[in-house]
């Protein structure tokens, strides 16, 4: 169980470092993003402005054809030389605003995906902390089974202690016991081989006489 629960953190880790570091990628991608918008939001300025240029050319432009009526030709060809360049920076600037924006699409395409594997991520992070919540609880039961376990085998052990001190007790006082009863017999026999003769003879007949009594007496 501990070493579910270890490979289990490892993954909670791994987990939330991948999607920090998605999040972290997602946040530059965006500050990307909002560059890439201001530049195109430029480009954009620029080519309305270049437009509008070609425009104020144009009209000027008329009005130097209206003047080239009247022998105004190199200033004809000047202002066509200008409309030419005007126009090649206009079509480079569409260019580059066409590029800028496959790269906004690709930015915010890439930011999709952080997006949803920071929402993945969290997902299996929500998953991993719920199974090392279950893991937890079912360590904290199986730790109060233990506890309870070793309650009863002390209580156990007690008891066991407290009846082989009964036994050992018992045991003394048997002994004692029979030890006194062996000094008794003893002191039985020896008394019976000092008696004189006729008190042996009475006393023989007295037992077969109360045989009963006799028995008493040896215990």
């Amino acid at each position: 169980m501990p070493a579910d629960l270890d490979e289990t953190l490892s993954e909670y880790k791994g987990a939330e470092e991948r999607s920090k570091k998605a999040v972290a990628d997602a946040a530059k991608l965006a500050e990307d993003l909002r560059q890439e918008q201001e530049h195109s939001q430029h480009i954009d300025r620029m080519r309305k402005g270049l437009e509008q240029q070609l425009k104020e050319i144009q009209v000027r432009l008329d009005e130097a054809e209206a003047a080239a009526l009247k022998g105004g030709k190199k200033v004809i060809a000047k202002l066509e030389q200008r409309v030419r360049e005007l126009e090649t920076e206009l079509d480079g600037e569409q260019r580059r605003y066409q590029d800028s924006n496959k790269n906004m699409q690709k930015a915010d395409r890439r930011v999709r995906e952080l997006q949803f594997q920071v929402d993945e991520d969290k997902k299996n992070f929500e998953r991993l902390q719920d199974l090392i919540d279950k893991l937890q609880n079912k360590l904290k039961f199986q730790k109060k089974q233990i506890e309870e376990a070793e309650e009863v085998a002390n209580t156990n052990l007690q008891k066991y202690k407290q009846l082989t001190h009964q036994l050992e007790d018992a045991e003394e006082r048997a002994d004692s016991a029979e030890n006194s009863l062996s000094k008794m017999r003893a002191k039985s026999r020896s008394s019976a081989s000092v008696a004189p003769a006729g008190l042996q003879t009475s006393a023989s007949a007295a037992v077969m006489r109360s045989p009963s009594r006799s028995r008493n007496t040896d215990f």
